[in-house]
């Protein structure tokens, strides 16, 4: 008895040993099971999942191909943009350097109607001396004439003798025209 129940518990021993997995008799229900699971993994996936990522992916790709052509649409504007800048730009300097141009002709214009004004009232002004110094001259000439006969009669009389106002003034003329 002893032995048999030690066979038996052997031979329990033996069925329950080891990976369940393993044990031939259990392969048919394990690859069923494994069949069905594969199936179900497929329709879950081909039905429901891998649209969605497609969806995804096609979005994804829609965006970056719109994003790329708007960015290549705008890089366009830009280059356009900086060309009529800088077409703006020569044109702000040439208008700039025409009118800066214009200026200096209108101030030169100015001055030099100026400086010919000027040249007229400083002729005119010398002129003008030239007439007052001739005629302060004319002055100090008679002046000195007068003085002279004045100075001719005092020294006559001063000497004793009586001079003549038409010799004197005969002998000044005389001395004066050299």
């Amino acid at each position: 008895m002893a032995t048999e129940a030690h066979e038996a518990a052997a031979g329990a021993a033996g069925h329950s040993a080891g990976m369940p997995q393993l044990d031939i008799s259990t392969w048919a229900n394990q690859i069923f099971w494994l069949v069905i699971a594969l199936v179900v993994i497929y329709f879950v996936l081909s039905r429901v999942a891998l649209p969605r990522i497609g969806a995804v992916l096609a979005d994804r790709s829609s965006t970056i191909t719109n994003d790329l052509a708007a960015a290549e649409e705008l890089k366009q504007k830009a280059v356009a943009a900086e060309k009529a800048y800088n077409a703006a730009l020569e044109k702000a300097r040439a208008d700039a350097g025409r009118i800066v141009a214009e200026a200096k002709a209108e101030i030169q214009a100015d001055l030099d109607k100026a400086t010919a004004q000027a040249d007229v009232e400083i002729a005119a002004k010398g002129a003008e001396s030239e007439a007052r110094i001739a005629e302060i001259r004319a002055g100090a000439l008679e002046s000195v004439t007068e003085v002279a006969k004045d100075t001719a009669k005092e020294i006559v009389a001063a000497l004793g003798g009586k001079a003549d106002a038409r010799g004197i003034t005969a002998a000044v003329t005389a001395k004066l025209k050299g």
